[in-house]
């Protein structure tokens, strides 16, 4: 059972999060700006108003001037979602005599660029009116299971892959318009990431029994340092701080991070140029699945084996471990209410796993950008909506939806511990194990 994932490396560090206001207006210096030029009120008011986030690859050399768009010098550019909805529309028209607004050709290829990784946020009213209803989805619910993805996990630093600014946009902008990022040459290393919002809050809702199950696509090993055991959790993907012995099938949860990245990079040169630079490591050996290495170059300490060690992440065209499969695969089943939180749900076998709950199914999507599985949410019974569909960040909403699952001196006392189990974090990743 093949699994499309790249081996993870060290991620560059995001910069993107935004916070939700606690107050009950947002201030001024907030409001963003409409880049469509012909927006009759400009202003973005994000309490009450719907956006959308885009950035295009900008031609390096192009006398043509935009005119109804407002660029910034990144190609990056926000505006309302009717405005929005407007201008891909006109873009799309293929009869432009019938179109009101009248792009330019550069405009027009621009928006169908940026159309493809567009970035999608509700007002703060709606993620408050939102997370109150999920909060007595949950509270109802049976056996609630969460699906969690790279956008859990980018308030902690790391980039997710296909938002505005993802890794899989960025490499398709490069040979889009032929040139390369300059990034950091190294990013954050894992060992220095601590658990979100996100990863918190669903601690403590296990905790409370409200949520059964976590299925996580994410490799950074942020559910476990948070506290979720490992009968809660099945990381389909790995975690770049699980070592398993290769003879005996002993686990070792590291506190640093346990990949060969170097090993693994020489068999990647190998593959793309036939010959690498680095010499090669005496413990590597090529893996016949996804043609890298999975040694970490450590031996097994359990008594009388000093097997050879391996990592455990999923690369492309590697198997899913069965037991873990297995595990998510009966927690999906029996559930009743699936949470997907920041993922666009297009890696398989892993996002079949939303739909194999109880019917009638009761989805809840929270991302920034459109996924394949957005009907399911929306579905009514008896005219009742079953799921939900909100646009945005997890933590924001995940923050409304403990306010209304928690009493005020409970949330208060919760949140307020925050740097206490920060220090617990800290100490947990310092350990010499």
């Amino acid at each position: 059972m093949a699994e499309k994932i790249e081996r993870l490396g060290k991620h560059k560090a995001s910069t993107t999060t935004e916070k939700i206001s606690k107050k009950s207006k947002i201030a001024p210096a907030e409001w963003k700006t409409c880049s469509f030029k012909s927006c009759v009120t400009q202003q973005i008011h994000p309490q009450t108003d719907c956006y959308v986030e885009i950035k295009a690859t900008l031609p390096t050399k192009d006398s043509s001037r935009s005119t109804l768009i407002a660029w910034g010098s990144t190609g990056d550019a926000s505006f309302h979602k009717t405005c929005w909805d407007d201008l891909l529309k006109s873009s799309r028209a293929r009869n432009p005599k019938n179109i009101a607004i009248k792009l330019s050709n550069r405009d027009k290829s621009l928006v169908k660029e940026a159309s493809k990784t567009v970035e999608h946020h509700d007002s703060v009213d709606i993620v408050r009116m939102e997370g109150a209803r999920i909060a007595q989805l949950i509270r109802s619910s049976h056996h609630c299971i969460v699906f969690s993805g790279a956008g859990i996990s980018t308030s902690a630093g790391i980039g997710d892959y296909r938002g505005k600014e993802g890794k899989w946009t960025e490499e398709d902008r490069e040979a889009v318009s032929g040139s390369t990022a300059v990034t950091e040459e190294e990013g954050v290393p894992y060992e220095n990431l601590r658990p979100t919002y996100t990863h918190e809050a669903l601690v403590k809702l296990l905790e409370m029994g409200m949520i059964k199950h976590i299925i996580s696509q994410n490799g950074d090993g942020l559910h476990g340092l948070s506290g979720i055991p490992v009968e809660h959790l099945s990381e389909l993907h790995g975690n770049v701080f699980i070592e398993i012995c290769e003879s005996c099938g002993h686990r070792y949860n590291r506190s640093f991070y346990v990949m060969d990245d170097t090993a693994s990079q020489y068999f990647e040169d190998l593959n793309e140029q036939g010959s690498s630079e680095i010499p090669r490591p005496k413990h590597a050996v090529k893996c016949t699945l996804c043609g890298l290495t999975h040694r970490t170059g450590r031996k097994c300490s359990q008594k009388g084996c000093k097997g050879f060690l391996k990592d455990s992440i999923i690369n492309f065209s590697d198997d899913l471990e069965e037991a873990i499969l297995t595990q998510a695969e009966k927690n999906a089943d029996k559930a009743d209410l699936c949470l997907s939180f920041g993922t666009t749900m297009q890696v398989y076998p892993a996002c079949n796993l939303v739909r194999r709950g109880r019917k009638p199914l009761r989805l809840v999507i929270i991302n920034r950008q459109k996924t394949g599985f957005d009907d399911l949410c929306l579905k009514k019974v008896a005219g009742e909506v079953l799921g939900s569909r909100v646009f945005g960040d997890c933590d924001q909403l995940l923050a409304e939806v403990m306010k209304n699952l928690l009493t005020a001196e409970d949330l208060q006392t919760w949140e307020g511990a925050r740097q206490e189990r920060m220090t617990g974090y800290d100490r947990q990743r310092s350990s010499p194990h």
